[in-house]
């Protein structure tokens, strides 16, 4: 795969409730991905950037919500989100916290 395109599939990480619930129980990291992005290209690039062995990738189609700005309706962006499961001994810090 071409290096470039990799590096341009992971936005950023997904942080919320349900992400670090999932992080504890079943060793997964939720990350935001381009619309485009394969479930092959999205363990490439995570093997890449963060050099940990992916175990398992599930990605999810967010539709994005109906909102009023004002008096006129709009609608957010749809985007892509990837459960990335790593293989046991493998883990990817955030914060950066050395333990």
């Amino acid at each position: 795969m071409n290096q470039e395109r990799l590096m341009q599939i992971i936005l950023r990480p997904h942080i919320s409730e349900k992400s670090t619930d999932v992080a504890d129980k079943h060793r997964q990291v939720v990350f935001v991905v381009d619309e485009t992005a394969t479930k092959s290209e999205i363990r490439a690039a995570v093997e890449q950037l963060f050099e940990v062995k992916v175990d398992n990738v599930q990605v999810a189609n967010v539709r994005g919500k109906i909102k009023r700005f004002g008096r006129t309706p709009g609608k957010r962006q749809n985007w892509k989100k990837a459960y990335v499961r790593l293989q046991e001994g493998n883990d990817i810090d955030f914060l950066g916290g050395s333990a």
